[in-house]
């Protein structure tokens, strides 16, 4: 890198409004920083992060509350007498071994403990998820191969 282009990186960094820029080649290495944007780089670095954090936490925040209401309320008005099987792990749910496989469970079938009720795929991994309880399925609350939190309520299980 010859003398012109530094310079023209220097007036690049200068008009440009950026703050920092670095180059690294075999031979060299150049660091310019504008002194005259410290200030409002700092205050940039406070709000990027702000920004940024916000529509990330906002989607999570808008889709907790629109399934909570639909499994809890349910679960404490008329089905407070049931279990409630949640989830052990975050995957997608499956209610039977393949596409052409019948459930595992149904709505009315009794399971023991150990008896495998889903299964739950994370990170390529097909985990059976057995039962905890005995007792009769009540309702699926999850979607076949829809996705599915840690703690989430899968099923609602009569002990009786």
């Amino acid at each position: 890198m010859n003398l012109n282009e530094i310079q023209d990186l220097i007036k690049f960094v200068a008009k440009s409004g950026v703050t920092e820029v670095e180059i690294e080649r075999k031979d060299f290495k150049i660091t310019i920083k504008s002194e005259k944007q410290r200030a409002e780089q700092q205050f940039i670095v406070q709000q990027a992060p702000a920004q940024v954090a916000a529509p990330v936490a906002q989607p999570a925040a808008v889709a907790a509350p629109a399934a909570a209401p639909v499994q809890e309320a349910p679960a404490a008005s008329d089905d407070s007498k049931y279990i409630t099987f949640k989830s052990p792990m975050i995957g997608t749910f499956y209610r039977s071994a393949g596409p052409d496989k019948e459930a595992f469970v149904s709505v009315g079938q009794s399971v023991t403990a150990g008896s495998t009720i889903c299964i739950i795929e994370a990170m390529k991994l097909f985990n059976e998820i057995e039962s905890e309880f005995t007792g009769k399925i009540v309702k699926v609350l999850v979607d076949d191969a829809s996705p599915v939190e840690y703690d989430q309520p899968l099923f609602l299980i009569d002990p009786a």
